[in-house]
């Protein structure tokens, strides 16, 4: 027989692709160019030419071995040292390579550091509105899942309801800043005040309570907004990074796990990630792609379109109507839908070639996401589809 839960998962495919599919065939009638399609958080920029440069010189020069190899189990040593020394230097930490461990980006970094964490029928807190596919991230872990209700004011965590919420069961706090998908950085004062509830409870609970921070979009910060790198402020942390969005490099599948220096058990965490991912089939991500980033570490691909893009849409929207919170970063923006149902909104919205993502698989009823990474000149023409989308439908908003 076939395993039952897979069977049940094929009955709720991704809402997210099954709009990108219904794009990409829109887009064979009346040409995609034509297609606002704000659906997958692909990015649209180029990765940077020295990325590029440096994958040609390592082909023309290094061992083929030594590339297309089996990289080792925990990662290549020398990416680990330039990878921690980056992370030193930028963020005023004290990584030693053997807190690192090589993934393939951040989904496997978080898979693996559930498990590293935690033991099956623990549960790991999340805060809404969060990324749909943490749910098979955390029950893959063989745990349960609390969710924290978003504070739709401000999308920063909802403390009340984290007080109310967490129980000794809880073994792990998942949280992902900067957020998709509401595009919401985390505040200083948020991360504090998260520590500071996290060691509170450690010390009652009589076990540390760890902090997974899912940070692909770390770079990826607005003008006048600060992202605090989280690991700085709770010692039982965890960071989970990937390269695909600061490099634009999605289809490599490369990023690591740092665990915080200051975790007494910080070399034994990442070292038995190693092991994990013997049980998982995960082992040995890309040597030429660990080599080739190692190399341009410090660097990121043109960012900025992400933030004109926002301010053209953020501003459209407002102007609208639109009840949402201002991006601080990411591709992302989350607005609340003109009705209740937003599932029935981006359905309508189709009509008008618009493709938009009703926010209910994020666990936020009411609103919508948009993926703002693609061309400028198409979010400048999207902006009269929107409009005669909400003047048509929504006359008398």
């Amino acid at each position: 027989m076939i395993n039952e839960t897979y069977r049940e998962m094929l009955k709720k495919k991704s809402v997210i692709r099954e709009l990108s599919e219904a794009a990409t065939e829109r887009g064979k009638e009346i040409g995609y160019e034509n297609v606002f399609d704000y659906s997958l958080g692909n990015p649209s920029v180029p990765v940077p030419q020295r990325f590029t440069d440096t994958m040609i010189e390592l082909l023309e020069t290094k061992n083929p071995m030594e590339l297309h190899g089996y990289s080792p189990s925990l990662g290549i040593p020398s990416v680990k040292e330039k990878l921690a020394k980056s992370l030193n230097e930028r963020f005023g930490m004290d990584y030693k390579p053997s807190d690192l461990f090589m993934t393939s980006a951040a989904a496997s970094a978080i898979a693996h550091a559930l498990r590293a964490v935690t033991e099956p029928g623990d549960e790991v807190m999340i805060f809404a509105p969060y990324f749909p596919e943490y749910i098979p991230y955390v029950t893959g872990a063989g745990c349960k899942i609390v969710v924290v209700p978003a504070d739709t004011e401000t999308f920063q965590i909802n403390f009340g309801k984290m007080k109310e919420l967490i129980n000794p069961n809880v073994k792990a706090v998942l949280i992902n800043t900067p957020n998709n998908p509401t595009g919401v950085v985390y505040s200083e004062e948020t991360i504090k005040t998260l520590a500071d509830i996290l060691r509170a409870k450690s010390r009652e609970f009589g076990f540390d309570i760890y902090l997974i921070s899912d940070e692909p979009y770390r770079e990826i910060v607005f003008e006048g907004v600060v992202a605090p790198y989280v690991s700085k402020y709770y010692d039982h942390s965890i960071s989970c990074y990937s390269y695909s969005k600061s490099l634009s490099l999605p289809g490599e599948r490369i990023g690591y796990i740092a665990v915080n220096p200051a975790d007494p058990e910080s070399t034994t965490i990442a070292t038995m990630c190693g092991q994990i991912s013997r049980g998982t089939g995960h082992n040995c991500p890309s040597s030429i792609i660990q080599l080739a980033v190692a190399e341009v570490c410090d660097m990121t691909s043109d960012l900025s379109v992400y933030e004109t893009n926002m301010n053209i849409l953020y501003n459209e929207l407002v102007s609208l109507g639109f009840k949402v919170v201002k991006p601080g970063g990411t591709f992302y923006i989350y607005p609340q839908a003109l009705e209740d149902d937003a599932v029935a909104f981006c359905k309508k919205a189709l009509k008008y070639d618009l493709v938009l993502v009703p926010a209910d698989s994020f666990a936020c009823p009411g609103y919508f996401r948009m993926a703002y990474c693609i061309d400028t000149e198409k979010v400048k023409r999207s902006i009269a589809a929107l409009r005669k989308f909400v003047e048509t439908e929504y006359p008398s908003r």
